[in-house]
């Protein structure tokens, strides 16, 4: 009897440890939930801080100003301060390239550009991002027109008559861009394929500088950016080509490629938020509808269109499916150019 004792009080002390070790698994088990739980539930207390945006280009530029109108509808809607943070080089691919190191918590958006997101990719040999793998693309916000435009006294009054002129007259076989590797330089080294004239490129470094040698006569036809160009034209100084748009988005009905002649042709540059690879899907979702609703409101569109720029939203799988395309084409246009940036 003395021996049955303790056997009684040791079976369930046994029960008792393996009822514990269940307790914990299911402890255990429910605490490895939470993180999930947490991202899930983030939409509605983010952002409960500041919110940084990154812009890849010095301030008072196009991407700049973009940026800090969009910042400041999104700060409104999210009741916290969107931190405009400008990391300037490369054609845009230094502020890339820090935003794309940044935590993944909804926290630290870029404004990326064709530049970076749409070209990079090809013309740079070493970039240190991916510029697909290493963000979410969230949001298209705008784009805006590069123009073909021409000194006035050339005779050519648009796009057609210009290619006539370059087939005959090698005075009219040079053009200048904005830049080597630019959106501006691809797109005319794609036109020149497809119509069969020959150019050839003169880099400039930027708009201005470009702008002021063809009013001077020192190169007769260019292309940049249109909001650079645009008073040039309406004062006469300037004659404009074509715009790269795939429609003239301003109603002002100004001429594009496509519609002389290039069917389907269209080059527009853009600007839109990026994020970096794994922000939890739910923030991702919210930023994307924020921006369409401030990119619809009248007083964000009046700002954009006096800047030159149209809004245009385009979202998540439909931006990434957007730029899987543009990479195709902008990677034949770097092939076709010869463009290579070390």
């Amino acid at each position: 009897m003395t021996q049955a004792t303790p056997q009684s009080r040791t079976r369930p002390a046994r029960f008792t440890t393996r009822r514990q070790i269940a307790m914990a698994a299911v402890a255990l088990t429910a605490l490895a939930a939470l993180p999930t739980q947490r991202a899930v539930a983030a939409p509605s207390a983010w952002p409960d801080r500041p919110v940084t945006l990154i812009v890849p280009f010095a301030p008072g530029g196009p991407t700049d100003v973009t940026a800090r109108v969009l910042g400041e509808a999104l700060g409104k809607a999210w009741k916290q301060t969107v931190v405009i943070e400008n990391r300037a080089g490369a054609g845009g691919t230094i502020g890339a390239g820090f935003a794309a190191k940044a935590a993944p918590d909804g926290y630290t958006l870029l404004l990326g550009v064709t530049g970076s997101h749409g070209i990079a990719g090809s013309l740079y040999p070493k970039l240190s991002y991916d510029p697909k793998n290493d963000f979410e693309a969230v949001s298209k916000v705008v784009i805006y027109p590069n123009a073909i435009i021409a000194n006035p006294d050339i005779p050519a009054n648009n796009l057609q008559e210009l290619i006539a002129l370059a087939k005959k007259d090698p005075k009219f076989q040079v053009y200048g861009t904005d830049g080597n590797g630019t959106a501006s330089h691809l797109t005319m080294e794609l036109l020149r394929e497809q119509g069969k004239f020959p150019m050839e490129a003169v880099q400039y470094k930027g708009a201005s500088p470009l702008i002021n040698d063809i009013i001077a006569g020192f190169v007769p036809v260019g292309i940049t950016g249109f909001p650079s160009a645009e008073a040039h034209v309406k004062a006469g100084k300037l004659k404009l080509i074509a715009l790269t748009t795939d429609k003239d988005y301003s109603g002002n009905g100004y001429p594009t490629i496509a519609g002389q002649g290039f069917p389907g042709f269209a080059a527009a540059p853009w600007s839109g938020i990026f994020v970096p690879k794994g922000t939890p899907a739910p923030i991702v979702q919210k930023i994307a509808a924020d921006i369409k609703t401030a990119m619809g409101a009248p007083d964000v569109v009046e700002k954009m269109k006096t800047l030159g720029l149209t809004p245009m939203p385009v979202t998540l799988g439909d931006f990434e499916a957007e730029l899987d395309r543009e990479r195709a084409s902008w990677a034949e246009a770097v092939k076709i150019s010869g463009a290579t940036v070390q």
